[in-house]
């Protein structure tokens, strides 16, 4: 371990709950802020109704058709 002498200075009983917290304190800072910057959440969070969402089906490709080396047509679809 790199630091292990911070031990010395520090006991693992105060320094353990102090990072850990600060740890959990950043966290939720960090989420907070994120949710407060997005214009989505209170929509969600207050319910109602949403915004459909369109899909564009694609597009069939029309049939290609080739002549085999017997001199058959074949079609092919994809």
């Amino acid at each position: 371990m790199n630091n292990a002498r911070i031990w010395l200075v520090v006991k693992p009983t105060v320094g353990l709950p102090l990072f850990l917290g600060g740890v959990a304190l950043t966290a939720l800072g960090i989420h907070v802020a994120v949710l407060a910057a997005t214009d989505w959440y209170p929509a969600y969070w207050n319910g109602g109704p949403t915004a459909a969402q369109t899909v564009v089906a694609p597009v069939a490709a029309e049939p290609a058709s080739l002549t085999l080396p017997t001199g058959e047509q074949a079609t092919l679809t994809f």
